[in-house]
Protein backbone atom coordinates (compact mmCIF):
# COMPACT_ATOMS: atom_id res chain seq x y z
CA UNK A 1 0.00 0.00 0.00
CA UNK A 2 2.99 2.12 0.33
CA UNK A 3 4.20 4.50 -2.23
CA UNK A 4 7.04 4.27 -4.01
CA UNK A 5 8.98 7.18 -2.37
CA UNK A 6 7.74 6.17 1.23
CA UNK A 7 9.05 2.18 0.21
CA UNK A 8 12.61 4.16 -0.64
CA UNK A 9 12.68 6.05 3.30
CA UNK A 10 11.92 2.27 4.40
CA UNK A 11 14.67 0.78 2.29
CA UNK A 12 17.18 3.67 3.34
CA UNK A 13 16.02 2.90 7.08
CA UNK A 14 16.92 -0.82 6.74
CA UNK A 15 20.24 0.36 5.47
CA UNK A 16 21.06 2.71 8.02
CA UNK A 17 22.06 0.86 11.09
CA UNK A 18 22.15 3.68 13.42
CA UNK A 19 19.78 5.82 14.74
CA UNK A 20 21.34 8.42 14.80
CA UNK A 21 21.96 8.27 11.21
CA UNK A 22 18.45 7.73 10.46
CA UNK A 23 17.54 10.75 12.67
CA UNK A 24 20.14 12.50 10.36
CA UNK A 25 18.23 10.96 7.47
CA UNK A 26 14.67 12.67 8.34
CA UNK A 27 16.31 15.74 8.81
CA UNK A 28 17.78 15.87 5.73
CA UNK A 29 14.60 14.72 4.07
CA UNK A 30 13.06 17.69 5.80
CA UNK A 31 15.72 20.07 4.82
CA UNK A 32 14.83 18.90 1.10
CA UNK A 33 11.37 19.76 1.06
CA UNK A 34 10.50 23.38 -0.13
CA UNK A 35 9.41 25.78 2.85
CA UNK A 36 5.50 26.38 3.25
CA UNK A 37 5.01 30.45 1.94
CA UNK A 38 4.58 32.07 5.37
CA UNK A 39 1.15 33.70 4.49
CA UNK A 40 -0.29 29.83 4.69
CA UNK A 41 1.30 29.64 8.26
CA UNK A 42 -1.93 30.36 9.91
CA UNK A 43 -4.82 28.95 12.27
CA UNK A 44 -6.56 27.44 9.96
CA UNK A 45 -3.47 24.76 8.58
CA UNK A 46 -1.73 24.75 12.03
CA UNK A 47 -1.62 21.33 14.08
CA UNK A 48 -3.11 21.27 16.98
CA UNK A 49 -0.98 18.56 19.37
CA UNK A 50 2.37 19.80 18.48
CA UNK A 51 5.23 20.48 20.62
CA UNK A 52 6.70 22.53 17.70
CA UNK A 53 5.07 24.49 15.40
CA UNK A 54 3.60 22.75 12.24
CA UNK A 55 1.51 23.65 9.81
CA UNK A 56 0.02 21.57 6.84
CA UNK A 57 -1.41 23.02 3.92
CA UNK A 58 -3.73 20.55 2.22
CA UNK A 59 -3.44 20.37 -1.60
CA UNK A 60 -6.55 18.58 -3.44
CA UNK A 61 -7.37 18.09 -7.26
CA UNK A 62 -10.75 17.09 -7.61
CA UNK A 63 -13.71 16.44 -5.16
CA UNK A 64 -15.13 13.39 -3.46
CA UNK A 65 -13.22 9.85 -3.25
CA UNK A 66 -11.17 9.89 -6.20
CA UNK A 67 -9.82 13.25 -5.54
CA UNK A 68 -6.37 13.33 -5.61
CA UNK A 69 -4.39 14.06 -2.19
CA UNK A 70 -1.41 16.30 -1.61
CA UNK A 71 0.31 18.72 0.97
CA UNK A 72 2.76 21.04 1.84
CA UNK A 73 3.90 21.46 5.61
CA UNK A 74 6.39 22.89 7.72
CA UNK A 75 7.66 23.36 11.21
CA UNK A 76 10.40 25.48 12.99
CA UNK A 77 12.03 22.37 14.38
CA UNK A 78 14.38 20.60 12.00
CA UNK A 79 13.38 16.69 12.96
CA UNK A 80 9.40 17.40 12.77
CA UNK A 81 9.94 18.77 9.16
CA UNK A 82 11.48 15.01 8.23
CA UNK A 83 8.63 13.59 10.03
CA UNK A 84 6.44 15.97 7.54
CA UNK A 85 8.49 14.98 4.62
CA UNK A 86 8.29 11.15 5.65
CA UNK A 87 4.34 11.73 5.65
CA UNK A 88 4.23 13.78 2.52
CA UNK A 89 6.23 10.37 0.99
CA UNK A 90 3.30 8.31 2.47
CA UNK A 91 0.11 10.16 1.69
CA UNK A 92 1.03 12.79 -1.73
CA UNK A 93 -0.03 11.53 -4.91
CA UNK A 94 -3.02 9.43 -3.42
CA UNK A 95 -6.64 9.54 -4.28
CA UNK A 96 -8.32 10.61 -1.10
CA UNK A 97 -9.60 7.44 -0.82
CA UNK A 98 -6.55 5.58 -0.64
CA UNK A 99 -5.36 8.16 2.17
CA UNK A 100 -8.16 6.46 3.97
CA UNK A 101 -6.80 2.64 3.53
CA UNK A 102 -3.37 3.60 4.30
CA UNK A 103 -2.65 1.67 7.80
CA UNK A 104 -0.20 4.76 9.32
CA UNK A 105 0.41 3.05 12.48
CA UNK A 106 1.81 -0.20 10.66
CA UNK A 107 3.58 1.82 7.68
CA UNK A 108 5.38 4.09 10.28
CA UNK A 109 6.43 1.41 12.51
CA UNK A 110 8.12 -0.33 9.65
CA UNK A 111 10.40 2.73 10.28
CA UNK A 112 10.90 2.23 14.13
CA UNK A 113 9.76 5.84 14.78
CA UNK A 114 7.57 4.74 17.53
CA UNK A 115 10.67 3.49 19.79
CA UNK A 116 12.85 6.45 18.45
CA UNK A 117 10.47 9.63 19.14
CA UNK A 118 9.89 11.11 22.47
CA UNK A 119 6.47 11.12 23.44
CA UNK A 120 5.84 14.73 22.59
CA UNK A 121 7.00 13.95 19.23
CA UNK A 122 5.13 11.00 18.88
CA UNK A 123 1.58 12.71 19.49
CA UNK A 124 2.67 15.60 17.21
CA UNK A 125 3.43 12.92 14.55
CA UNK A 126 -0.24 11.14 15.17
CA UNK A 127 -1.76 14.35 15.39
CA UNK A 128 -0.10 15.66 11.64
CA UNK A 129 -1.87 11.89 10.71
CA UNK A 130 -5.15 12.83 12.34
CA UNK A 131 -4.96 16.17 10.57
CA UNK A 132 -4.20 14.30 6.90
CA UNK A 133 -7.20 11.88 7.70
CA UNK A 134 -9.54 14.16 8.59
CA UNK A 135 -9.08 16.15 5.57
CA UNK A 136 -9.21 13.27 3.14
CA UNK A 137 -12.44 12.39 4.57
CA UNK A 138 -14.07 15.55 4.66
CA UNK A 139 -12.93 15.69 0.77
CA UNK A 140 -14.10 12.00 -0.19
CA UNK A 141 -17.88 12.77 1.27
CA UNK A 142 -17.85 16.05 -0.35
Amino acid sequence: MASPAFEDIADTFEFLDDWEDRYRHVIELGKAMPPLDPAFRVAATKVDGCASQVWIRPLIDGQGPDAQFDFQGESDAMIVRGLIAILHALYAGLSVRAVLEVDANGELSRLGLNDHLSAQRSNGLRAMVERIITTAAATSAA
